[in-house]
């Protein structure tokens, strides 16, 4: 299997060669376009290059050494070569293990921003309330990033919940970190309007979409039907006033997007094309993922908003994520937008799934 492997670092290492040619071309550099495509290109493929390069280095060695040991030695620099030998090949075994990991297929969307939408599920006021700790973590986790977030569209209750939530998460990488949050999130504790102290289940949906640029979901105006109404809310300036609020139909599937939470009409326009072209995308890689039979639905990562992925325990202060079976008892923490050891072991799963599958091959 190794073989197979070196082939196609072969290959990976003559492109990368190749893109250290184009990225010093004149005309490259005066095209900001191809030159952003080719440096993002250089980057993803300079890790893979420099352990591969890591890689023969130390085979090179080994095999020097195990010439050497073929010949007559003293017997205390022989002793030397053996445990050099031996390191050698502990640390080949490991450059070979994390070769095949950078080898595994990338996801194309993995480096993109992110469409984040957050429902209330069963539960009533207290699943609303869920819904905005959901989004004040995710939030949060952002800024630990360094990543910018904007809300889209929301839809607040009375008491500081969120019907339905939608914002935009912008930021390298977001959708690689975030894919595995999509799913039914359930919450066990005791509501603030609970009088008799009885822990009641609510839940709400999270879905993860990749943010679709123009390039990738072409709308055709003749598809859309645009209405615009006067925007609602709890009051202020504006709401119910003005005609600023839009919602759009795509005709061809049915999927009806509406924004009114800035003032003007073309704002909220925008913001809608953004989820309606997340919300296409997502639409159209499920169908091709069907078509082709690779739905890839395992206990990590599927997406379906029917599981429930994770339960917050509040009177154990513990939080659980069912694919993993990983239990934290830091659930003031998590909320907070700790979240790292989850989506790292998370990731960690679906690698190893994925490791598994390439191995039966």
């Amino acid at each position: 299997m190794i073989e197979n492997i070196i082939d196609k670092l072969k290959s990976v290492e003559g492109r990368f060669e190749e893109l250290n040619k184009l990225l010093a071309d004149p005309r490259v550099l005066g095209d900001p376009s191809q030159l952003k495509k080719l440096a993002k290109e250089h980057s993803l493929l300079s890790e893979l290059v420099g352990v591969y390069h890591e890689f023969k280095e130390a085979r090179a060695r080994l095999e020097a050494d195990q010439t050497m040991l073929s010949d007559k030695l003293d017997p205390e620099f022989k002793e030397m070569v053996e445990a050099e030998v031996a390191e050698t090949e502990e640390r080949l075994s490991e450059l070979q293990d994390r070769l095949k990991v950078l080898l595994l297929p990338r996801n194309p969307n993995d480096e993109k921003n992110v469409i984040v939408e957050i429902r209330a599920g069963a539960g009533g006021d207290e699943a609303a309330l869920f819904a905005a700790d959901l989004a004040r973590m995710y939030m949060r986790f952002a800024e630990r990033q360094n990543w910018r977030t904007e809300v889209l569209t929301a839809n607040e209750t009375g008491i500081g919940g969120y019907k339905e939530l939608i914002f935009v998460v912008e930021g390298e990488g977001a959708y690689g970190k975030l894919k595995y949050e999509s799913g039914v999130h359930r919450v066990q504790r005791v509501p603030a309007t609970e009088s008799s102290g009885r822990i009641h289940t609510s839940t709400a949906t999270v879905a993860i979409l990749p943010e679709a640029e123009e390039v990738d979901v072409d709308i055709d105006l003749k598809d859309l039907r645009i209405d615009v109404f006067c925007s609602g809310g709890h009051g202020g300036q504006s709401v119910n006033t003005t005609y600023s609020a839009v919602r759009l139909t795509h005709l061809p599937t049915g999927v009806v997007v509406s924004c009114q939470d800035e003032r003007s009409q073309v704002q909220n326009r925008e913001k809608a094309m953004r989820v309606l072209r997340a919300r296409l995308q997502n639409l159209a890689e499920e169908k091709h993922n069907a078509e082709m039979a690779q739905t890839r639905r395992s206990q990590v990562g599927t997406g379906d908003r029917s599981e429930r992925i994770r339960t917050y325990n509040f009177p154990d202060g513990r939080v659980t994520d069912h694919r993993i079976g990983m239990t934290i008892h830091r659930i003031n923490q998590t909320l907070d937008g700790e979240l790292d050891e989850f989506i790292n072991g998370l990731a960690a799963a679906d690698q190893e799934s994925r490791l598994k599958a390439l191995s039966v091959q």
